[in-house]
């Protein structure tokens, strides 16, 4: 019996040893950064010492990526590792959406979860909730906890559209049953509160598309009514992100945790809270763009309390490129000045030219990472299989289908090379770009069955803001990358077997 019990003490001691080395793995992602918002990227403009720290100390990749150009999609690719485009329905999801990731989908969060890992998602969601729609008044299955993550804090949608309330894991935070949840698409009195009758009462007046139901005097897309006890206030919603971070993060400080930090900040409304107000010098824009910094200083702050630095990877990434007026009036165009959301390249959110898809993107890992920058391609699509590498996992048949293994190079060794080819896309589906080495390839697919697609080649190395198309002059390579593309469209996954 002494020497069963002894084996088993062993045994406990050797799988604790074997989970304490694996790093903790937290991945940060910014709504609508663009790759020259940050000054580690050449802003002079707007300040973000906390990401520049990050970036001094790990690795800074200039040719970082996320696969689409709006959020939901990229979102998708992220967790699941498979291209968006391959699944429909998983444009912009509207208030209303499903579920987009079914139980049973392997996902980054499953993965680990397999792997010990306690896994939470806290922030912006917006890949929908149940079975056919959510139950917002009931529980919201399925949703993250049905696909690998242990626990959520979400913003459902996104914050101009309704709903203006916070979910913890299968239910509404704080939600009255005497005060029920309504959700929908018409207005649902003659006399309910909407931003085309009521907008000379807005403190947020909007440009386009957002004018439904009214909350803290702003207005959105789509209409509500009831659930007031459960209603945010703008203001709060960093707060509540970092708050729960730093106390799911001290909960879970003596086993290995994967966090996905998916903030809302710098989307539309730009409602930083009032700390951060003229912050920046740029108006609500340049302000949210500072309170996502600090957001990433705070999480940073809470590993080096707990003394989980040298424990943790951290990416710092964005779910698109930048854009300016998106459907509101803050003044993100007025007070521009020199500032280049973009960085050098054109572009931005909603599309495939390199501003789109380019991001900041920075890989942290004190005594892991030697500090330094890459130009290495590398994608939030690939950190499926790449954690799974790091994990000792193994990759799952029906899933990650586009997530390549770039792990090598998102720690800096050596001679490690990033993905060979890369697919962006829009929100429709219908326009895709294909970067390979230093080519990028540019598909619009016109309407109807005869259409013919508009294609353009450029070359990267020479013409990073997309200026010269090379399609003449470059019939070769022009085939080349179409065929890689048609390839890649028509296949089940590009993930090497």
């Amino acid at each position: 019996m002494r020497i069963i019990c002894f084996a088993l003490l062993i045994m406990i001691n050797v799988l604790g040893e074997a989970m304490a080395e694996k790093p903790n793995l937290i991945v940060i992602m910014a709504d609508d950064l663009g790759y020259g918002d940050v000054s580690c990227n050449g802003s002079k403009t707007i300040s973000t010492p906390n990401i520049d720290k990050l970036a001094a100390g790990g690795l800074r990749f200039t040719s970082g990526y996320c696969t689409a150009s709006t959020c939901t999609p990229t979102r998708y690719s992220l967790l699941t590792g498979t291209y968006a485009f391959r699944v429909k329905g998983t444009g912009v999801a509207p208030p209303n959406a499903p579920a987009l990731i079914q139980p049973g989908t392997p996902t980054i969060a499953s993965m680990l979860q397999q792997q010990g890992y306690a896994t939470a998602v806290i922030g912006k969601w917006h890949l929908g909730l149940g079975q056919n729609a959510p139950d917002w008044n009931g529980e919201l299955k399925p949703g993250p906890l049905e696909i690998g993550f242990d626990h959520c804090l979400l913003l459902p949608t996104t914050n101009d559209r309704v709903p203006q309330v916070l979910v913890e894991d299968h239910r509404v935070r704080n939600l009255d049953p005497n005060d029920p949840l309504w959700v929908g698409n018409q207005q649902p009195t003659p006399d309910h509160p909407t931003g085309s009758s009521h907008r000379s009462e807005l403190k947020m007046d909007w440009s386009v598309g957002h004018y439904g139901t009214i909350h803290n005097g702003i207005s959105r897309i789509g209409y509500y009514t009831g659930g007031n006890n459960a209603r945010f206030r703008d203001e709060d919603l960093g707060d509540e992100w970092v708050q729960e971070a730093d106390r799911w993060i001290q909960f879970n400080k003596d086993r290995p945790f994967f966090l996905f930090f998916a903030s809302h900040d710098i989307h539309v409304p730009r409602v930083p809270h009032e700390r951060f107000l003229g912050a920046s010098g740029m108006g609500p824009r340049g302000d949210s763009i500072v309170e996502f910094d600090w957001c990433v200083g705070e999480v940073m702050k809470t590993l080096d309390r707990l003394g989980l630095t040298e424990k943790t990877l951290v990416v710092v990434c964005s779910d698109n490129g930048p854009v300016l007026d998106d459907g509101y009036k803050d003044q993100a165009v007025e007070l521009l000045g020199d500032h280049q959301p973009a960085g050098p390249f054109s572009g931005g959110k909603y599309s495939v030219f390199e501003g789109g898809t380019r991001t900041p993107f920075i890989v942290s890992w004190p005594g892991t990472i030697q500090p330094g920058t890459s130009d290495e391609i590398v994608c939030t699509i690939d950190l499926a299989s790449s954690f799974a590498s790091l994990t000792g996992a193994a990759l799952p048949d029906n899933g990650f289908l586009d997530s390549f293994n770039v792990i090598d190079a998102l720690l800096g060794r050596p001679g490690a090379k990033g993905r060979p080819h890369l697919i962006q896309q829009d929100n429709t589906g219908t326009k895709f770009g294909l970067r390979a080495g230093d080519w990028k390839l540019i598909r619009q697919v016109g309407k109807g069955p005869k259409a013919t697609p508009k294609e353009a080649l450029y070359h990267l190395a020479d013409d990073p803001d997309e200026k010269h198309d090379l399609a003449q002059q470059q019939p070769e390579e022009m085939e080349r990358l179409r065929e890689l593309l048609n390839n890649a469209l028509t296949s089940e996954g590009t993930r090497p077997k």
